[in-house]
């Protein structure tokens, strides 16, 4: 693919409208991408497929690149191109591919997983894999001078999902992760790093807040600085709960005798476990609020407990005879149906 002129990598005409050349570039990304692709080239014929596609998308370049087409040698003295894409830097930037799909529309998985963001195409062995393809791929235009040059500009910010345990979120945590993250060496190319990142979780940060990590996001270009790593906190909580905003809804088994009688209770909540007084009467779906003890957020919630009645199970002649009694008990109830 080295030998090919930009339009030839992307196979399309020299005419082709943006639109055009943006699906087949979408294609040949998924069809050449290393976790799908059987070709063993796949990581090369990327970077060329990226570097072609930078050129060509972009007016300035394209209109410069056409010209260069039509009369090659007129650029010896301004230089030819590779530029940001990564030809002959010794690597491609995963973030300008992804940034093509927008989030979600990568690979037919709905989204981009964590790994997806920052393993970049294997683990962190991609970022020096066009060094060999980096010389073909410069080949054809090194007679025209170097290239545009490395803008010194800051990375493109990341975004991912943290899944943060509600007690956590109570009493504020240290969490670790592991990342591949971005590092760009002096020689101007990306490579990617095993980094442990120990991240304080807030206390009193609610669903769907972000953590921000600085300079822990794509990696500049140029002498540019990284770009933010911004982490979205999802809560996770058993299933008798339910969070909204700094709310706590969670839903707490009682007999029928409590409920009838009113009795206090002690109930595990994830503020710490409780003595809660049930009134007589209650009902099943009835809401007992606790003033102050949802998320301990700037404007602390409220913890809502909401009564679930459980009848007993009757699992001998004893059980039978007590609701037996019971029935006799409460036969003018006149209960509405």
């Amino acid at each position: 693919m080295a030998e090919k002129n930009y339009y030839e990598i992307l196979g399309v005409k020299k005419d082709a409208t943006d639109s055009d050349i943006k699906k087949k570039y979408r294609k040949l990304v998924r069809q050449y991408h290393p976790d799908v692709s059987d070709d063993p080239d796949a990581d090369n014929k990327i970077a060329e497929i990226n570097n072609a596609y930078e050129t060509i998308r972009d007016k300035d370049k394209r209109r410069e690149y056409d010209a260069m087409l039509n009369n090659p040698f007129a650029g010896q003295s301004s230089g030819g191109f590779g530029g940001q894409a990564g030809a002959g830097q010794g690597g491609f930037n995963w973030e300008d591919i992804k940034g093509q799909f927008g989030e979600g529309e990568a690979f037919g998985d709905g989204g981009f997983r964590f790994d997806d963001i920052f393993s970049a195409f294997g683990r962190g062995a991609r970022g020096g894999s066009n060094e060999q393809a980096g010389g073909r791929t410069q080949q054809g235009f090194d007679q025209f001078g170097g290239g545009f040059g490395a803008q010194n500009s800051k990375g493109q910010d990341q975004h991912a999902e943290i899944n943060v345990d509600l007690a956590s979120v109570y009493n504020g945590d240290d969490y670790s992760i592991k990342l591949n993250v971005p590092t760009r060496k002096p020689n101007g190319s990306v490579d990617y790093d095993n980094k442990t990142l120990k991240i304080k979780i807030p206390k009193g940060i609610t669903d769907g807040k972000q953590i921000r990590l600085s300079g822990q996001g794509a990696a500049g270009s140029g002498n540019g600085k990284n770009g933010d790593l911004f982490l979205k906190v999802k809560i996770t909580h058993n299933n008798n709960i339910r969070l909204e905003g700094a709310d706590v809804y969670q839903t707490v088994n009682i007999t029928p005798w409590e409920a009838a009688l009113g009795e206090k209770i002690n109930v595990t909540t994830p503020a710490g476990t409780l003595g809660v007084s049930i009134p007589s009467n209650s009902k099943s779906g009835s809401n007992l609020r606790l003033k102050g003890k949802g998320i301990p957020a700037k404007q602390a919630g409220d913890l809502y407990l909401t009564l679930n009645i459980i009848n007993p199970e009757v699992s001998s002649d004893t059980d039978k005879q007590a609701y037996e009694q019971l029935k006799q008990a409460f036969a003018d109830a006149g209960i509405s149906r």
